[in-house]
């Protein structure tokens, strides 16, 4: 394959993942309602001032939840093209609030980010309602660039690892300091290194 080749085959690439991404207000709207719910604060907003209002307070409050709108804005520039900004706001992240989200993550709207220190990296999708705890790496194999895939209502424990290109069905829950390195079932437990189900430990 050509050089020339191969760069239109990155940028196609890069095309696809980025047009997946949920648009900003979106996603936000339903990280800011699920942080809020988990909280166990209001998570009902009344009205789009009122909604500003919980996202600027939200943002103050919890580390993670500004790590998020700092994700959220670098993929929706990066989608637009712009080169510079997403770099500055991923650095700001991880500088805050030591979370780093690589650029081919797509997280769907209404993640749960307890705190920061939290890594999630490569060709990584995670679906709506997931939470996922401080100290959480989900992360590669070394020489492979497919992630995990996270289905919806996932719950990630304390310091547990997710390992290459496994599935972790929905409703499914990976025990804190867990070792992934297999597919998980829906509903399932695992927890160990590396994980298993509950029931088998």
């Amino acid at each position: 394959m050509t050089e020339t080749a191969e760069a239109e085959l990155r940028r196609e690439l890069w095309g696809q993942i980025r047009a997946r991404h949920p648009r900003f207000r979106e996603a936000v709207m339903a990280d800011a309602q699920i942080t809020a719910r988990y909280r166990g604060e209001r998570h009902e907003f009344r009205s789009p001032l009122d909604a500003a209002v919980q996202l600027v307070r939200l943002a103050w409050t919890s580390d993670a939840f500004l790590a998020q709108v700092l994700y959220r804005a670098k993929a929706r520039l990066q989608a637009l093209g712009l080169p510079l900004v997403p770099r500055l706001l991923h650095r700001l992240a991880m500088a805050h609030s030591q979370v780093s989200i690589g650029d081919p993550v797509v997280m769907q709207p209404g993640i749960y980010i307890i705190h920061g220190q939290v890594v999630i990296d490569g060709l990584v999708e995670i679906g709506p309602g997931t939470v996922i705890a401080p100290f959480v790496t989900i992360g590669l194999r070394a020489g492979d660039v497919q992630g995990a895939t996270i289905e919806a209502n996932v719950s990630i424990g304390t310091g547990a690892k997710v390992i290459g290109g496994v599935r972790i069905g929905e409703g499914a829950t990976v025990g804190a300091n867990a070792v992934v390195v297999d597919d998980v079932s829906p509903g399932a437990t695992v927890v160990g290194a590396p994980a298993k189900p509950a029931n088998v430990i």
